[in-house]
């Protein structure tokens, strides 16, 4: 090989020559090829060969050579696996409550014959079209859901600055490709793997989510940065070496494999609520079965017959479907209110937050920062205009924050921020030490001065220069007044470099001004405080800014102004704040200043330890610790691409009103998936135990193609639960399951019994027929007025009023289950109402007019149907004072700790579920893929078992964690 030399980096000012042996084209070489870290290891080679080997320099590529690396490497994302539609749609299918239907149409076909008769073909078709149409329905739902959340979420595709025909340009990181030259900031995340070639300060890269290094890693150039990591300090440039699949995060990801397909919350609450159907039923069939054989002598066939009627009615078929369908559609309304969940459980856990931890800038305020120019305080000779011109010099023009932004902005011109002046070395702003610095030669007399500004007591802290006590004491005065006012105090000092050297010695720092920088509170943010407080959610201010305009912004919103530094974490109470413990200070604050991420993180740590749900909010890469350690983290409106990615849920409008339209918009859909799990397991305890009392009290059998006639109508109403009217709940809601099963209990029983009495009536006495005529029999030969005539329990006209009287009274309970008043107080959705009205038409026509000979069932008549609905409605009403008496029992009291506790402990404890929880998987897998990756390392590294060498684990490669959060894209 030949040698050659290419000056291709610049380091400050430093150009730096590399050598290079590479004589390879890259259009010579494979992909496969050119990772292979036998032969290319573009992580350690020379930085002259990497330039080399890419075929690019500093200054990039152009749009036609992209295009064409585009075709050979393909697109920078993990390729996203598609759930199969044919597969989804029998996952419907595929859990232990659609076993237990499929059993029984096994039994159907299978088991229900002998005595001459033929197989139960209408049983066995009936539940076939019921598992389908249960399937079509859930299919169609969750889809249609899916596909619209995924449309608003390729909104928020990440982006990066990369340079295509010698220019800067923001471009979608998909379109990334190995040779591109891109910039990166604080707070970006590294769009692919790359070799730095610039850096601009000191570099910092937080790499934890890839490798599990729990500190950031400092960078120089010629390091290697992976996709996927997080710039935490300092700016820099980097050519990229790998993409997509050939990237840290992709080769990670095979190794990896299905490491991700964890047994989620919901599929664990499925499970439960199955298994207590399950266990029902299963009991009530062992009993049925000890009683009819042994010692009501019944025949085979009947026997089984009775058997399908539990097994069929008690099966709750359409559960899994209505409420994974309640969570898709849930999350498309959630997106229209402008909250994209990017982890579906994450809308459970919104219902049951108790505690807001808000960021301040950009959320409670409108993040619009002007210079209030008639009230800057100046401390040497210099005018408000010079220190806005100085502040300005110490500003970047390009990448800028929102202070950089508001400053450069409040010059007559933008361009003044670097007429006149030479940049010899930038310091841009990084969270340690809170200030920008800039060494400049200013053209007009040649001298070389810097310029810092930055938090007014860290620029203080700097000065050396004409520092008195009165001047400290000015200083501290016009910084309460300003945060009195709200504004933020930014402070500006010089240096002089007699030497006219970047880093020579300065005389030391003079303070000159302090601006005065005013974010006002959002019109809408007071209003929003008050609301989220009404809803039992305490929202508490947790912000970087200075104590006194933190306490200034809580008073102007009314959220109150007792708040800490971040110090008294570490230090305790300060005295005479009432408060005993760090504990006890942390829960009762109405916020924090001063505070840094790990703050954030431990504020958020101890009130989830004291059994708080916690939201938190944030948008910069300093939130992200506290968002992915909140039950549910928020990423605001604007946040950065770190932030997103550590979020459960992204704001795309501005302001806190947004986070509380998805707090209240998951309390309903919350309670639509409550109100059907009470309702669900009521109606299969009042079948189960309601139709053994009747085969046990008076040898009654049921038909079995009635009870399936029943789920078909009681399912098909029940579908539209999930986009039912529901008010939220006051308070934090948790999956109470002693709750729902109690519930289920009562008004089971209470159902059961209103069955078993209004037979009894029926069967037992002449009531009914002396008070209304109502025939006794299916015979008109037979005289009803005989001293031998003898009620038959089995008569086909019983069987018909038996089954109005379930059906209708059933469905009716969903309108108890739905309201916390009066059934009549809360007007349900139009879909509901409707389904409910064509179901019990259905249902009154089959009592009235059937006359179906191959299941026992013979026409009533309009005046049993009449007595019915009389009976049903008369026990119908006191269902409203049963509701009243177990909400005195279960709801929350104000201000109970225990009931806290309860609610937060969900979480755990419902992940510690029943195995049979995996079967539910399949049901939820499509609703999984609207979720991204989480805990990356730890899956890699820890639970996998998986050991990857050192060398190994710099060559694998990475898909952006902030695509993998942005794109619903599956695992």
């Amino acid at each position: 090989m030949t040698e050659k030399t290419e000056t291709f980096e610049v380091v400050s000012d430093e150009p730096i020559v590399q050598k290079t042996t590479i004589t390879t084209t890259l259009q010579s070489v494979t992909v496969e090829e050119l990772y292979d870290k036998e032969k290319f290891d573009l992580s350690t080679m020379e930085p002259g060969d990497v330039f080399q080997l890419l075929q690019t320099s500093s200054a990039g590529l152009t749009s036609e050579e992209a295009a064409r690396r585009t075709e050979k490497f393909g697109s920078n994302k993990l390729e996203s696996k598609e759930v199969n539609p044919f597969l989804q749609f029998l996952g419907f299918m595929w859990n232990p409550l659609s076993w237990v239907m499929e059993a029984a149409a096994i039994v159907a076909i299978a088991l229900s014959n002998g005595e001459n008769r033929a197989p139960d073909y209408p049983d066995f078709v009936g539940i076939v079209l019921l598992l389908l149409a249960n399937s079509v329905i859930g299919f169609m739902e969750e889809r249609q859901a899916g596909n619209a959340v995924k449309a608003l979420m390729a909104s928020l595709a990440p982006e990066c600055k990369v340079k295509r025909d010698g220019e800067w340009k923001t471009l979608e990181a998909a379109v990334l490709v190995p040779g591109d030259v891109i910039s990166m900031k604080l707070g970006d995340v590294v769009p692919a793997d790359g070799r730095l070639i610039a850096a601009h300060g000191q570099v910092s890269i937080d790499q934890a989510a890839l490798t599990g290094e729990s500190l950031p890693v400092t960078k120089e150039a010629g390091d290697e940065v992976f996709s996927g990591s997080t710039v935490k300090q300092g700016e820099a440039e980097a050519v990229i070496i790998g993409t997509g699949t050939n990237t840290f995060f992709g080769r990670a990801a095979k190794l990896v494999g299905e490491a991700g397909d964890e047994v989620g919350h919901l599929q664990t609450i499925l499970a439960k609520i199955g298994n207590f159907c399950l266990c029902s039923i299963g009991l009530f069939i062992i009993l049925e079965i000890l009683v009819m054989y042994p010692k009501f002598k019944y025949t085979y066939r009947r026997g089984i017959d009775n058997i399908l009627v539990l097994l069929i009615g008690g099966i709750p078929i359409a559960m899994p479907t209505v409420l994974s369908v309640t969570l898709a559609i849930g999350a498309k309304q959630l997106a229209e209110h402008m909250a994209i969940v990017t982890r579906i459980t994450a809308i459970e856990e919104m219902a049951a937050v108790t505690i807001l931890c808000s960021d301040k800038t950009g959320t409670l305020t409108l993040n619009k920062l002007i210079v209030d120019k008639p009230t800057i305080k100046t401390y040497a000779e210099q005018n408000g205009d010079d220190i806005i011109q100085l502040s300005a010099f110490a500003c970047r023009t390009e990448n800028q924050d929102a202070i950089d932004f508001c400053i450069v902005n409040s010059l007559p011109d933008p361009k003044l921020a670097r007429e006149a002046i030479e940049e010899l070395e930038f310091k841009p702003f990084n969270p340690v030490v809170k200030r920008t610095e800039i060494t400049y030669k200013n053209l007009a007399d040649g001298k070389v001065l810097r310029v810092t500004k930055g938090m007014s007591h860290t620029i203080l802290d700097l000065c050396t220069r004409d520092k008195t006590e009165e001047q400290i004491k000015a200083l501290n005065d016009d910084v309460d007044e300003f945060a009195r006012r709200g504004l933020r105090a930014l402070a500006v000092a010089v240096d002089e470099v007699p030497s006219g050297e970047v880093d020579g010695e300065g005389m030391g720092f003079r303070l000159v001004g302090l601006l005065p920088i005013y974010d006002p509170p959002r019109s809408d943010t007071k209003e929003t405080i008050d609301r989220a407080i009404a809803l039992g959610v305490n929202v508490k201010m947790i912000t970087g800014d200075q104590l006194a305009i933190g306490k200034e912004t809580g008073r102007r919103l009314g959220m109150g102004d007792n708040m800490f530094l971040s110090k008294t974490l570490k230090e305790g109470p300060p005295a005479g704040s009432g408060y005993s413990t760090v504990d006890e200070m942390v829960l009762h604050a109405d916020g924090f200043a001063g505070v840094y991420p790990e703050h954030k993180y431990e504020i958020v740590e101890r009130l989830q330890a004291m059994g708080h749900m916690v939201a938190m909010t944030g948008d910069g890469v300093n939130d992200a610790p506290a968002l992915s350690k909140a039950n549910v983290g928020v990423a605001v409106d604007d946040a950065t691409d770190a932030a997103r990615s550590a979020a459960d849920i992204v704001l795309t409008s501005p302001g806190l009103s947004v986070i509380i339209e998805a707090i209240i918009g998951s309390r309903q859909i919350f309670q639509r998936m409550r109100n059907y799990s009470i309702y669900t397991c009521s109606v299969t305890i009042r079948v189960v135990i309601g139709f053994a009392i009747l085969c046990f009290a008076f040898e009654y059998d049921f038909p079995p193609f009635m009870v399936l006639i029943l789920a078909i109508l009681n399912d098909g109403t029940i579908m539209t639960i999930s986009t039912d009217r529901v008010k939220p709940s006051p308070y934090p809601d948790s999956w109470n399951l002693r709750e729902i099963f109690s519930y289920a209990f009562v008004y089971g029983l209470y159902l059961m019994v209103s069955t078993v009495a209004f037979f009894a009536v029926v069967m037992k006495t002449t009531f009914f027929e002396d008070k209304f005529g109502v025939p006794m029999n299916s015979n008109p030969a037979v005289d009803e007025t005989a001293a031998d005539f003898v009620k038959n329990a089995n008569d086909g006209i019983f069987h018909s009023i038996i089954y109005l009287q379930v059906s209708t009274i059933s469905q009716a309970l969903i309108f108890v289950t739905r309201s916390r008043g009066f059934f009549f107080t809360e007007r349900p959705s139009i879909m509901l109402m409707c389904a409910f009205v064509i179901a019990q038409l259905i249902a009154t026509f089959i009592a009235v007019y059937a006359n179906w000979g191959f299941t026992q069932i013979y026409p009533c008549g309009w005046s049993w149907a009449g007595v019915v609905w009389i009976w049903n409605i008369v026990w119908f009403i006191p269902m409203d004072f049963l509701k009243f008496g177990m909400r005195a029992i279960f709801e929350p009291k104000t201000g109970s700790q225990e009931d806290v506790k309860a609610a937060a402990s969900r979480r755990a404890s419902a992940m510690s579920g029943a195995s049979s929880a995996r079967y539910y998987a399949n049901r939820t897998k499509s609703l999984k893929s609207l979720e991204r990756p989480q805990n990356f390392s730890q899956k890699l590294l820890g639970k996998s078992g998986k050991k990857v060498d050192a060398k190994e684990m710099r060559r694998i490669s990475s898909v952006q964690t902030s695509h993998a959060a942005q794109v619903l894209n599956s695992n």
